[in-house]
């Protein structure tokens, strides 16, 4: 898939989240929009998983630890053909498996997740079983940067580089903002380079919505050999759509009608001149 094929695939995902989250009445709007792009490049260019293998011992992994931005990955999977994309239209309705948060009830999701600090220490335990059982596949878990704080992290963070997990990408979706704040006004836990470097891992910085750059991050895996790696992904909270960008209030919210048509407008630019 060509760079402008995947920008142009993440304006229909954003587009899909908004959609959904609209249907839903409910949704954490700006870290779906945040992340969306390293789903995107995850699942289109990197990861060996798909419907077909979902249940061979040799697919990649990937765990959503910011479970609650699970509209992103609802979005990504139906596209990806897991299921169809009109059970979306489901999202949070009563006996609906499409809740707020990850369940294994639907198919392509890995495990449950939503409470946060719980998405690594899963991921490494996976990871450590590949080596095990000597097989190749890879393990990735989506991080936001507000979860950083759970203690947790810190101690899944020491076992991976002790047992070596070279074959484990943690991604830490930066956009710098939680629920009640700024992550340096709530707890700061920057530098996060320093700190994981600190623990053994071997640490890359990118732009987490340049789709060219995410490819080629994850390209070089593993940094360095015999160590975990940790992508830190600078992001917008809100990407796409002004409003929303770095705005707390949008950590989760839905947009009446007029916001909705709105952000449409902003995601879907006007086509350019013929000899342009």
């Amino acid at each position: 898939m060509t760079d402008q094929e995947l920008i142009a695939k993440s304006v229909q995902y954003r587009k899909n989240i908004l959609k959904y989250i609209v249907g839903a009445k409910a949704g954490h709007t700006g870290g779906s929009l945040s992340c969306i792009d390293i789903l995107n490049v995850l699942y289109n260019e990197v990861l060996n998983v798909s419907p077909e293998n979902f249940t061979s011992p040799d697919r990649d992994r990937y765990i959503q630890s910011k479970g609650h931005c699970v509209e992103a990955l609802f979005v990504t999977l139906a596209d990806a053909g897991f299921f169809p994309e009109s059970d979306l239209e489901t999202l949070c309705k009563y006996q609906s498996h499409y809740i707020g948060h990850p369940t294994k009830k639907v198919h392509g999701v890995e495990q449950n997740t939503g409470a946060l600090g719980h998405g690594l220490p899963i991921a490494v335990g996976t990871a450590l079983a590949a080596k095990m059982d000597d097989k190749n596949f890879k393990v990735y878990t989506l991080l936001g940067d507000g979860e950083l704080p759970e203690g947790s992290n810190w101690e899944a963070a020491l076992t991976a580089a002790h047992y070596k997990l070279d074959n484990l990408c943690a991604i830490i979706d930066n956009n710098k903002l939680q629920i009640t704040g700024t992550n340096a006004e709530v707890c700061n836990t920057d530098p996060l380079d320093g700190k994981f470097e600190s623990f053994g891992w071997a640490v890359r910085e990118v732009d987490g919505h340049d789709v060219k750059a995410l490819k080629e991050v994850f390209a070089a895996m593993p940094f360095e050999p015999g160590k975990p790696n940790l992508v830190i992904a600078h992001t917008i909270k809100g990407k796409g759509v002004s409003f929303m960008e770095n705005s707390v209030k949008w950590h989760h919210g839905v947009p009446n009608a007029e916001q909705y048509e709105v952000a449409l407008g902003e995601l879907s630019p006007p086509s350019p001149l013929k000899g342009e």
